[in-house]
């Protein structure tokens, strides 16, 4: 009998937009959004899809920390395409 595992997390990518916001966030702000990532690689529908768009929107209230992504078709990768915290 195989052990049980933790889901499977996806691949995370941040582009370009995302890298140069996460450049200005402070430690404080960036350990909170890493909580985020975190939850979003494990859950990818955390988000509330965006109408229209492939894309979803992640608002963590407790933390502050605001995610827009999208996953690919596969579930393997997410990309992040906005942070904010």
């Amino acid at each position: 009998m195989s052990p049980d595992h933790a889901p499977r997390r996806s691949q995370v990518v941040l582009v370009e937009p995302a890298l140069s916001q996460l450049a200005k966030l402070t430690a404080s702000e960036t350990h909170r959004l890493d909580r985020a990532i975190v939850a979003i690689s494990v859950n990818p529908e955390l988000g509330t899809p965006v109408p229209d768009t492939l894309l979803r929107d992640y608002v963590d209230d407790v933390d502050g920390v605001r995610v827009i992504y999208y996953v690919t078709a596969l579930r393997q990768i997410t990309i992040v395409a906005y942070v904010e915290a």
